[in-house]
């Protein structure tokens, strides 16, 4: 069947035209297909093509996992001849784990039980590719010789270790493989028939497995009166040398990565020249022009060949009807992809498919589409990781290992399904609440941990904590009994379940999707004793990721009878009548060749299996079968999110032969980028500056709020009017504000507590670092440097003592009233000069503001304290300020700690005297303007002296520097 043909119809029209005037005819006979796809579109080309009810033929998917069952059934393999059954992949695949546990702890190293699992599933895989290509996987004690390479001989021993174990624990369990339970129905099939032909016609429809079962079997079928094998692609237009030459010889390496070099290795296991393969004589009206084999054909010459494209006719190197697109971007190209499906299923009865092996962008097409109510038929489904009841059930896993560490935990309460129904809002809302306490640095580990941490707080984040505490009681009560440490798989599995009913109800287990969470969950309770026995509960979520992501979910409603998303291997023998086939970059299409974890390159040549650039052969082949539909369109992306891309490869040679291809009728790149964007010119946010009445306007302003209300009123406007602030992240790294809590804290008992004891502050701070919920690196790169910089404070505060200087007061809050406006603060020490003179400080834990920055007016914290002392507006401190201080415990050059003035030293512009008077004059001005006057709380006026808090609520981006 060459590739310009559409494989289900054309078979179908063959089929019937042969054996369709007999229904029992037709019903007697038996069709072996690939996959069940095959089976699914053969079947409705039956539909089409059927004037009146059917009697079908009997289908048996050679290449699908349930092929025993299926062989059984359809083809009738004799019952007297005992097959052990074939043992449970789950149970296959834990036992495996077990071993390689078990055979790295032999070679003096430990990997934990989730390693060991997904080492397992590929070494599965490897053990198959053995089994079918009917390698003997002791023979791989003999493998590899003088191997140079260190770690791959280390891994082949472990992997000769292994596989000398698991016959006998197969033994012991009375199974075989499934592949070779495989390998041994399919011999017995064959032998069968050879014996005793069938009564009905056998056909093997697009079959193309050079696997010597499958290959034995197709030679049987061959053989049959009634027997018939219709190959897909097979290029019979190709001169003989190149036919050869791709088989390989003494003298020269087969080309693995070519096209037809599978299905020259099939007709050679067959026993059948090419030149006895006849081409099939029907069609379908849904066939490309016969024209655009012999085009594929030569774009697919090998490139020793490849010169011969220069001397080529038009007609044999014309791609009439397939496009080319590129688009800028990844994003570009789904929308674009999208947009072509849309516009080809205007046309009643047509249909149109994307086929990608880059699931991500499946997935962005599918999202796309949506917008217009279409939901895609997605051949390949989704991993049941990336459904509700798996995400739900590695976050608990999660949680649970990270010992409810914020995020993993907040993850887990909001999750879609945790008390969905009636009991879903007042739960979000507990959650919620929690969120908002939770924020900032990591509290202790453990529900005790949170429980605790919601007990303390200082007085802004007391409220959210107290808010919380009773929704989190709860919940802590909740989850307290799945808080023990496992230490079995089962055990492990069991809780797990328990836990996760608790949360989301029987729901969870619904759905296809719920439906397959519960079946693994079944296997794995009732087959954990078969898998790893060093586990930890950290292995839990790697281990059930690597399950769930090998279970494919896939709707059972369907999806939009005319529009399809197809992996490479759910698109063979499939057709419609627009084939998009998207992501053609190299390392997409083709992919990059999947390295063997555990068999070297030169080891796999060496037993004959698979080279891993057949695999690209494998994904030309399925490239040069799709290029057969009427209508093609070809997309990549120019970039990923990362980088430049490549063309793919065959992308290159399609353009090289035919000197590049046309671009399709309609602009969809052009449509792409319209289609998000509004009619007329974009109309941009102004700057804002938002003017409430005077009366609205708050009347008491704390001196931490001035240089805010002067550099960024709409920020200022945004706190004090709007009560909007900033949101720390969870599980936040301690920042500088926690920092200053911290030291301001430590600086507060040494005064209170200690009076300033020399040998008392360093141990205040280390007993500040000892939390628990400080993380160790935290406490290793921090109280070193502050244990410093409080040596350079004791020796500060010694020397302004002999000096004569007593210190008053720390952290002590005070008000004055100026006109309308009441101005408090909290100021970190008050020392008192001379008689009647006070010095201001304020600690910093990183650099002082600048000399400029005050003279400018945008740093009057110092000055406005010190107006509040001269005011009175601190309970029994009396006197003048005189001095103002900035201690920051920050490093300058080789030491930490340093102590600045604003005002009254060589480097500063303003006299002390002067200082206060200046600080309340700018202050003044300030009130006048916005707090007594009606200007407009205008964003970013001094944007030099702010933050961008608020930068997002002001739309920054759309006015500023736009």
């Amino acid at each position: 069947m060459p590739p310009h043909r559409a494989f289900a119809d054309a078979f179908v029209a063959g089929v019937m035209a042969q054996f369709g005037k007999d229904q029992l005819s037709l019903a007697r006979g038996t069709i072996l297909v690939p996959n069940n796809r095959a089976t699914a579109a053969i079947t409705a080309a039956f539909v089409r093509q059927a004037e009146n009810g059917l009697l079908l033929p009997r289908f048996v998917a050679i290449g699908d996992t349930d092929v025993d069952e299926a062989v059984g059934r359809a083809l009738d393999v004799v019952t007297d001849i005992s097959i052990p059954p074939a043992i449970d992949p789950l149970k296959r695949q834990l036992i495996m784990a077990r071993l390689v546990q078990e055979a790295y702890q032999l070679s003096g190293k430990e990997i934990d039980a989730g390693e060991a699992v997904r080492l397992a599933g590929e070494l599965t895989k490897t053990l198959d590719q053995l089994i079918v290509e009917e390698v003997d996987p002791l023979a791989l004690k003999n493998a590899g010789g003088e191997f140079e390479a260190d770690h791959w001989q280390k891994s082949l021993e472990i992997l000769t270790l292994i596989m000398k174990r698991w016959p006998e624990e197969l033994k012991r369990l009375g199974c075989i493989d499934h592949t070779q339970r495989r390998n041994l129905l399919l011999s017995r099939a064959a032998e069968r028939w050879a014996a005793s032909p069938p009564q009905g016609f056998v056909i093997a429809a697009g079959v193309s497995t050079a696997a010597p079962a499958i290959a034995r079997l197709l030679k049987a079928v061959s053989r049959l009166p009634n027997g018939q094998i219709v190959l897909a692609g097979l290029d019979l237009a190709m001169p003989l040398h190149e036919w050869d030459r791709i088989g390989g010889d003494e003298a020269e390496a087969p080309i693995e990565s070519h096209p037809q070099f599978h299905l020259h290795l099939l007709l050679t296991r067959i026993g059948v020249a090419r030149g006895e393969v006849r081409q099939w004589r029907w069609g379908s009206d849904v066939d490309a022009r016969a024209a655009r084999s012999r085009a594929i054909s030569n774009a697919m010459a090998p490139a020793e060949f490849t010169g011969k494209w220069e001397t080529l006719e038009l007609k044999d190197r014309s791609f009439a009807g397939v496009h080319a697109l590129e688009l800028a971007t990844p994003f570009d190209e789904a929308q674009a992809i999208a947009i072509a499906l849309r516009e080809r299923i205007q046309t009643p009865g047509e249909t149109a498919a994307l086929v990608t092996p880059d699931r991500l962008l499946a997935n962005r097409v599918s999202a796309h589409l949506a917008r217009w109510g279409i939901k895609a038929d997605d051949s390949a489904g989704q991993p049941l990781s990336n459904t509700p009841p798996g995400t739900l059930i590695l976050l608990l896993a999660e949680a649970v290992a990270e010992r409810f560490a914020p995020v993993p935990l907040l993850a887990l309460l909001k999750h879609i399904l945790v008390k969905k129904g009636e009991e879903r809002m007042p739960w979000l809302d507990g959650a919620r609440a929690l969120d908002l306490a939770l924020r900032g640095p990591r509290p202790a580990e453990g529900l005790a941990g949170i429980s605790t941490f919601l007990n303390k707080g200082d007085s802004h984040s007391r409220r959210l904590r107290e808010a919380a505490k009773p929704w989190w009681e709860g919940v802590a009560s909740l989850l307290a009994p799945y808080e023990t440490p496992w230490h079995s798989l089962g055990d492990a599995v069991a809780a797990l379940r328990e836990a996760l009913t608790q949360l989301a109800g029987d729901q969870l287990w619904e759905g296809a999707d719920g439906r397959a969470a519960s079946a693994l969950f079944e296997a794995l309770e009732r087959e954990a004793d078969h898998g790893p026995q060093r586990f930890t509960v950290s292995s839990l979520a790697p281990m059930l990721r690597t399950l769930m992501s090998a279970i494919a979910i896939r709707d059972v409603t369907g999806g939009h009878p005319r529009v399809s998303i197809w992996g490479l291997l759910e698109a063979k023998l499939q057709s419609a009548n627009l084939l998009i086939l998207g992501g053609l970059n190299e390392g997409v299409w083709p992919a990059l060749p999947t390295p063997d974890p555990w068999l070297a390159p030169r080891i796999r040549k060496e037993l004959n299996l698979p080279s891993l650039e057949r695999r690209i052969g494998l994904s030309a082949h399925d490239l040069a079968g799709a290029l057969g539909a009427p209508d093609v369109l070809l997309t990549r992306a120019k970039r990923d999110v990362t980088a430049p891309t490549i063309a793919s490869r065959f992308w290159l040679r399609i353009e090289a032969m035919t000197g590049g291809l046309s671009a399709p009728a309609l602009d969809y790149a052009a449509l792409a980028k319209a289609i998000d964007q509004p009619p007329g010119e974009p109309e941009f946010s102004k700057q804002p500056a938002p003017c409430p009445r005077v009366e609205e306007r708050p009347r008491r302003v704390a001196v931490t709020e001035v240089d805010t209300l002067k550099a960024d009123p709409y920020a200022f406007y945004a706190q004090k009017m709007l009560g909007l602030s900033k949101l720390d992240a969870v599980d936040a790294e301690p920042g500088p504000a926690w920092r200053g809590t911290l030291i301001h804290t430590a600086m507060h008992l040494w005064a209170t507590n200690h009076n300033y004891l020399p040998e008392k502050l360093v141990p205040i701070l280390a007993q500040s670092f000892a939390d628990e919920a400080v993380h160790p690196i935290l406490r290793a790169l921090w109280l070193p440097r502050l244990e410093q910089a409080a040596l350079w404070t004791i020796e500060q505060v010694a020397k302004n003592r002999s000096e004569s200087r007593v210190p008053l007061i720390t952290e002590l809050k005070g008000a004055i009233n100026l006109g309308e406006i009441e101005l408090h603060g909290r100021v970190d020490r008050i020392d008192r000069i001379g008689g009647n003179g006070l010095a201001i400080i304020d600690y910093k834990t990183g650099a002082a503001p600048s000399n400029k920055q005050v003279s400018a007016g945008f740093a009057s914290q110092l000055g406005l304290l010190g107006l509040i002392a001269d005011r009175g507006g601190f309970d029994q401190i009396r006197g003048t300020s005189e001095a103002f201080e900035y201690w920051s415990l920050a490093r300058k050059k080789q030491t930490f700690g340093v102590m600045s003035s604003p005002s009254g030293s060589a480097k500063s512009q303003v006299p002390a005297d002067e200082f206060v008077s200046l600080i309340e004059a700018q202050f003044l001005d300030a009130v006048a303007k916005w707090l007594t006057g009606n200007a407009p709380f205008t964003a970013k006026l001094h944007p030099e002296y702010t933050y961008d808090t608020y930068d997002h609520l002001m739309r920054l981006d759309e006015w500023y520097g736009r």
